[in-house]
């Protein structure tokens, strides 16, 4: 089989991806975009690529998205109508998805920040114990990342509940579904944790109407994608006090610009879209999997719907 390789990343990655996929499809030729690029080739394996891509080379059977979020591929004007796009599953994402949680869970819990502030200031401030039934975690996303998070929170015993656009009950946790039930679903969510894709359905769901029906004092965690979140809108909900804080690890425009008021607001912490990274030799063993499923004549999980946008 025909290959190419498209990852436009650093160049050190980018031959990981091609030492990896070389050991796991020793029969295939891989060719590496832009310097051995092909008229044709039977899939293309890719990351963020250049709108030339897809110009220069046909694909014939499948495209594979070297990351979880499709989000920016399929915005390419380019990218081929005929060709199934595959996403990744997991591939060793999920856990590191659920440890993000539960450490943004468990920091705003047991009131962490509050304690690193009160040793700066050299005082002994003892909080009461919060009243752990009245913390609901609430997690916008029902998917594999999502039912991650849930095991791994299930053993502390907070009340925990999904929302997603259409009903998938996850053992361990109350199931919200559709946009007549997002209210109820984020009035009891002490937590609000978002882990959806960017679509048309999605873009700018977590706006001021969404802020205001959160609990006062609530806390927002975006892991899904940046532009779930009206800024100007959380910025607001802070400011006046309805919102207690935020953690965000995506953003509208990475990276995040150095003139950007999160970067200096106090009640947002700021991490650079770390909460769950793309492993190389776990995702090309999935990827590698697929691909001789589909040379077999085999059908493969993680097929993009386009009308969806995962």
């Amino acid at each position: 089989m025909n290959v190419l390789l498209a990852a436009t990343e650093r160049s050190d990655r980018a031959d990981r991806w091609h030492r990896a996929f070389a050991a796991l499809l020793p029969d295939a030729r891989i060719h590496r975009w832009p310097g051995d690029a092909p008229s044709e080739v039977d899939y293309a394996l890719v990351w963020k690529p250049p709108t030339e891509v897809f110009r220069r080379v046909r694909v014939r059977r499948a495209i594979f998205n070297l990351g979880a979020g499709v989000d920016a591929l399929l915005a390419i004007e380019t990218l081929p109508a005929d060709v199934p796009v595959v996403r990744l599953e997991d591939a060793g994402m999920a856990v590191q998805m659920a440890e993000y949680a539960v450490l943004a869970v468990l920091r705003e819990f047991r009131d962490a920040d509050h304690y690193v502030r009160a040793q700066r200031a050299g005082h002994w401030s003892p909080l009461d114990r919060r009243d752990k039934s009245a913390f609901g975690v609430g997690i916008l996303g029902a998917g594999v990342l999502a039912q991650a998070v849930v095991r791994a929170l299930s053993p502390f015993g907070f009340p925990l509940a999904t929302w997603s656009r259409s009903a998938r009950a996850i053992p361990g946790a109350e199931a919200f579904a559709g946009p007549p039930a997002l209210r109820a679903f984020l009035a009891r969510s002490r937590m609000a944790i978002a882990l959806l894709p960017s679509t048309e359905a999605t873009r700018g769901l977590l706006d001021a109407a969404a802020f205001a029906a959160l609990p006062a004092g609530a806390h927002v965690v975006n892991l899904g994608r940046g532009d779930l979140v009206v800024e100007a809108d959380l910025v607001a909900a802070l400011d006046r006090g309805h919102l207690g804080h935020a953690t965000l690890d995506v953003f509208r425009d990475e990276p995040l610009p150095p003139s950007h008021p999160f970067w200096h607001h106090s009640g947002i912490t700021i991490t650079p879209h770390v909460s769950a990274v793309t492993l190389v030799a776990e995702a090309a063993a999935q990827v590698a999997a697929k691909l001789r499923a589909l040379e077999r004549g085999m059908p493969v999980t993680g097929v993009v719907d386009r009308s969806k946008g995962y």
